[in-house]
Formats: structure tokens, sequence, C-alpha cells
């Protein structure tokens, strides 16, 4: 845990007392501060209690007594209208924080100089975090990871010297983060999300832009046309990325999967990503141009920057290679929850039987049209089956299966004895998972358990 001794003496409210936000008033208590926190939820409450943090209803109390608010990322603070903590706190004048900002400021009070990455971006966030973080392990440096990816960023050990923070933002956090500076920030691409939480896209891009603002060395997309007009205005040191093409910055060969750096009419192979079956795929490949960037001044030697390119594993649940039978492969997709994140699959794989469906996001499968003539064949399930059924119609051969392991079991057979060089059965829902599972690690989980057990049984004389 990183103790906010920032904050040693002073009295902060803290609204939010789900996994980072426990872990924020902890931390605030370990530093020395006197913490009064609330969670609309009676077994956080408890929870918060038993760990000795004092629960108090904030509605009731003397909003002038408290010098902070330090707000959990999920509760709003504009946008559909501010949590009404929020209202409290502007009208007693005191900052409301999250919990990146209680480590920047303990950073900055303990160890400025301390190596901090931190990653943002509509897509691929989480994958570029983890091979960032798993490159700096490779070349025998110590790391903590965290953030947005699952551990609390107070979580982790405090910053010092030898010691590389590599955190993925969401664009929450960044909100909650006004002194936010890091060695090296990287926004990846922009693209409309959340924006029911940030009112329009240009606010949306607005708060991303501020992660690479105040750093160090800023890594920013090439990719869309937010992140383009962040690198125009940037003063200071940065370098671009793609995986589209060729550009003055570190790109990815169209050909070779080459990462390379481009100085003027310079060019220079870093590493290759041909065969690396966990970054496969054009958006992989901006991914990984990113984390080549991300740790260049980390002087890594190019053959321990190719070894740690190979031998990352990849994350769960994104473009998964779950196992294979004969011909077939089975790939576990399952954070694909909308269609621009199944369009990543989509693009990376041919002859494809795909398994989608749930609750469906506005705009549903219709932009993934374009790549129909990928699918043999699509297999439905869940609450979206009917309107997905309408936008495939004659497009795509589908079959309403309902449920998950229905679907595994259609789309294997048929697999199996297609004319296909390598079919592949690809679960890349393009929805959310609650209509069937509690979320998308769950779907994730079943899909690779069903696949595993097919297998077994499939190998059996």
């Amino acid at each position: 845990m990183t103790p906010v001794t920032s904050f040693a003496q002073r009295h902060v409210a803290l609204f939010g007392l789900g996994g980072s936000g426990l872990v924020s008033a902890r931390a605030l208590v370990a530093g020395g501060a006197k913490v009064s926190a609330w969670d609309d939820h009676q077994a956080s409450r408890e929870r918060a209690q038993a760990q000795g943090i004092d629960v108090v209803d904030l509605a009731q109390a003397d909003w002038s007594a408290f010098d902070t608010l330090v707000l959990a990322p999920g509760v709003p603070l504009t946008h559909p209208v501010p949590h009404w903590t929020v209202e409290k706190a502007r009208a007693a004048e005191i900052d409301v924080i999250g919990d990146v900002e209680l480590f920047c400021r303990e950073r900055a009070l303990i160890a400025p100089s301390s190596p901090f990455i931190a990653i943002t971006g509509t897509n691929g966030k989480s994958t570029t975090t983890a091979l960032i973080a798993h490159l700096l392990r490779h070349a025998g440096h110590e790391v903590c990871l965290g953030g947005n990816i699952g551990v609390p960023i107070l979580a982790l050990d405090p910053p010092m010297g030898g010691r590389v923070h590599v955190i993925e933002c969401s664009s929450f956090q960044i909100d909650l983060a006004p002194s936010l500076a890091p060695s090296v920030g990287l926004v990846l691409n922009v693209t409309p999300d959340h924006l029911d939480r940030h009112g329009t896209i240009e606010h949306y891009a607005d708060i991303k832009e501020r992660l690479v603002a105040a750093a160090d060395l800023a890594v920013i997309g090439d990719d869309d046309a937010y992140c383009r007009a962040m690198h125009a205005r940037r003063d200071g040191p940065s370098i671009a990325i793609s995986g589209a093409g060729a550009i003055d910055g570190i790109y990815v060969s169209p050909g070779s999967r080459l990462i390379e750096r481009r100085s003027g009419d310079v060019a220079s192979v870093l590493a290759d990503l041909t065969g690396v079956r966990s970054l496969r795929g054009a958006h992989n490949g901006q991914n990984a141009a990113a984390a080549v960037a991300a740790v260049s001044p980390f002087d890594i030697p190019p053959d321990v920057l190719q070894q740690g390119l190979a031998s990352f594993p990849g994350l769960p649940h994104r473009m998964e290679e779950v196992g294979r039978q004969g011909r077939v492969l089975f790939i576990n997709d399952s954070k694909a929850t909308n269609a621009d994140a199944a369009e990543k699959a989509l693009l990376s794989f041919d002859d494809l039987y795909w398994i989608i469906g749930g609750k469906s996001k506005e705009g549903g499968i219709e932009p993934l049209r374009p790549l129909f003539p990928r699918v043999r064949k699509a297999y439905l399930i869940g609450a979206a089956s009917d309107d997905f059924a309408r936008t495939l119609g004659d497009e795509v051969a589908f079959e309403f299966c309902g449920t998950l392991d229905v679907a595994l079991e259609s789309a294997a057979r048929e697999a199996a004895a297609s004319d296909a060089a390598e079919p592949v059965v690809l679960l890349s829902p393009a929805c959310a998972s609650y209509d069937q599972f509690p979320n998308f690690e769950v779907r994730g989980d079943r899909f690779r358990d069903l696949v595993r057990a097919l297998l077994t049984r499939e190998s059996k004389p």
C-alpha cells in the first residue's frame, strides 16, 4: 500500500467504498488523515467499518469541516448531473479528487523523480499497460502494475527511485486528477465512449489529453483525428505511434509487421512482430508500437525488447487463444462489448464462425457490415438475437442458439466440417453480457471452460 502522508492531519470526506474507494480510505488513514466515508450500499459501509474506517452519513455532515472530497471514479462528476457530494463540495469550496490524484500528490512529496508511466485510450489500454509492464520486467526493472487494469493504484507499493509504476487510467480517473504529471504519458486513441458521463466527444477527448499535457514524454496515437490534434498541440518531447502505416514516429510496417522508428528519411527496425500471436492485428500493432515508445527512456537492448514482445502472453478475454482442435482455432474475445471492439477481431481472422449477442449497445453490429464477408456463419445468443438477425439478413448465414453452450457446440461442429485452412470459432459478442452473465469476464471464463471440455471430450478414444 501507498500511505498518503501528504494528507496527514487533514479531514477528508470520501464517497464510494468499492474496491478503489476502500483502498483510498485505508491509504489516507495510514498516512495520518482523518477520513469520514460513506457509500449508498450498506454492505460496503459495513466492510469499511470492519477495516477501521469511520463511516459517516455525508448527507448530514458539516462540510465546512472537510478539506477535500475524494470521489470514487464510478460516481458522476459532471454528467448527467454532478453527484450530490460534488455539489456539497463545491458549495464548501473544497477540491474534488480521486485515487490517482492522491498517488500523484504523494509521489510529488516523497519521490518526484520516480518513473511513472500512465496509459489511457478508448481501446487497447489494458493490453498496452500489461505489455509495458511485461517489457520492463523482462528487462529487469521492478514494476508496480495497476490502476484501472485491476489493482487500485494506492494498493501498490509507494513510489521510489528504482520502482516503475505502470498505471492504466480511465477518463473518470483522469478527470479527478488535476496534478497528473507522469514521466511518460500515453494516449492510444479516442473514439466515442462514456458520453453519458462526459457529455460530448470533445469533452471526453479533452479529458484524455490531460494525461499527456504535463508528461515529461508524451506518446500519442496517430490513427484518429482527436489524437493527431493532441500531438499538434503538444509542447514538449513526444513520440507519435501508429498501427496503420508509416509516420514520423514509431509504426508497424504493413507487410513485415516490423515496428520501426522514423526520423526524417531514416528508418530503423526496432523489433519484429511476425509470429507473435498475442499481438496479432493492426490494433495490437498500435499497442505494441505504443509500448515500445513508452519504454524507450529505459534503453532496453534490442534483443531483450524482441524477447519481451515474443514472450508476452496477452490478456484474458482479449483475442485469447483458448485451444485448437485439428484445424479449428478457438478465440475468446469476450471483452469485445461493442462493435468497435469486435471489429478488431474480425479484421484479424478469416473464415469466422462468429458467436455474437448479449445486451446490445447503440448501433448494434451495423458498423461491422463491411466485414461480414469474413464470416462463414454467425451464432446468435442472448437478448440481441432478433436485432442482429435483422442486420445480418441475407448477407451472413446465422443460427439462433440462445445460449453460449449451444452456440459453441454448433460452431465447433460446422467449423470442423468446413474446407477452410484455419477456421476460427470466435466469441466476440459486440454486446454487454448482463442479460446472461454478470460481466464479460464470467462470460469469457464460461467460453474457455466449454472449449476445454469440448477438446477433452474429443481427444478421448
